[in-house]
């Protein structure tokens, strides 16, 4: 009975980095889309905080289908988000740096191709392995730490000469949108192993979990559009600027949140970032068509070594210890029991 349910495990993990590779690969061109080819721009903070509320009802039904009766939906939801404050308040954490980095997001793809954007976003994988070491005391082979270096010489290597898109008239400042991508990377290497530590730590319902931190998300999202945005808001209104492009794209975030909590909770956090190299790939052709990208000889290295270092990165460990069998079956035994 033991291989058939090994198999199922393996076959749902790459559904669910299949439809992660997908699912941030469109996101990032079409963002870039929106951001450089509407004639009126939207605001980027009411996205983001759309966002969230769409995340909450998806995670309220599922939650609902997990738990099979609106009775015991009640219990569960007074009973962990009414009657713990403590715990909306240990998830508010990620939810404020969650939505700083979606901010960031806009605001890089803003003044980035998507194919430089998806590359260099990559240098998330070095700092999530830094965190991961910091925060969840696990230690890296040579091989990894060799593959973090090489990841970085990519990304060097791509923002040494920019690959250029001609299809976009926007004015763009390229140091901006680097900025705005470093600001994203740290919040993302953070919030998401934070986010892992809090999953790992309790038998609570991962759809719990997010409830908790979406709660959190639309209250701090909120404040955003008011302190960023506020006027411009009142004036316009909540959806100026809203097309069928800018739905899909909120879509697309919602259903890539969710993704990431399923992988975080039943894989493991650095994870999600393996199927980063055929996102590269995917919005690198999509940006040649669309957007007009010119590839350059640095570009292609710098994509080359960071989709090498991935490869490198995931694959599996070869100093193994007499420890490790037993750790495995605790974390098995975690993740199945939620």
């Amino acid at each position: 009975m033991a291989p058939p349910k090994e198999n199922v495990s393996l076959l749902f993990k790459l559904y669910c980095l299949t439809v992660m590779t997908l699912v941030a690969a469109t996101y990032t061109v079409a963002l870039r889309y929106t951001r450089t080819t509407g004639a009126v721009l939207y605001f980027s903070s009411t996205a983001v905080c759309i966002t969230e509320v769409i995340k909450l009802f998806l995670s309220l039904g599922i939650l609902a289908k997990e738990t099979g009766s609106l009775g015991k939906l009640s219990m569960s939801l007074k009973e962990n988000v009414l009657g713990s404050p403590k715990e909306l308040l240990k998830l508010s954490v990620p939810s404020v740096v969650y939505a700083v980095q979606n901010n960031m997001a806009f605001l890089a793809l803003s003044n980035l191709d998507a194919a430089v954007y998806q590359v260099t976003y990559q240098l998330k994988i070095p700092c999530t392995a830094l965190c991961t070491v910091l925060m969840l005391n696990r230690s890296l082979s040579r091989l990894q730490w060799f593959s973090v270096f090489m990841l970085c010489g990519g990304v060097t290597l791509v923002q040494w000469k920019p690959a250029q898109a001609t299809k976009v008239q926007m004015e763009q400042n390229p140091l901006l949108g680097f900025g705005a991508i470093a600001i994203a990377v740290l919040c993302s290497g953070f919030a998401g192993v934070y986010f892992e530590k809090v999953l790992k730590s309790s038998d609570t319902s991962l759809w719990v979990r997010n409830i908790q931190m979406y709660l959190s998300g639309i209250a701090v999202t909120l404040l955003g559009v008011y302190t960023a945005e506020g006027a411009q808001v009142i004036e316009k209104g909540f959806f100026y600027g809203y097309t069928p492009y800018v739905w899909f794209v909120i879509f697309l975030s919602s259903v890539g949140g969710l993704y990431t909590s399923v992988v975080v909770k039943y894989t493991d956090n650095i994870l999600k970032g393996f199927s980063a190299a055929a996102a590269i790939v995917l919005s690198t052709v999509a940006s040649v068509i669309l957007f007009g990208l010119q590839i350059t000889i640095t570009f292609s290295l710098g994509a080359l070594l960071v989709c090498v270092s991935i490869y490198l990165y995931g694959l599996p460990r070869q100093d193994t210890t007499k420890i490790q069998p037993a750790e495995t079956k605790i974390s098995k035994g975690n993740l199945t029991s939620v």
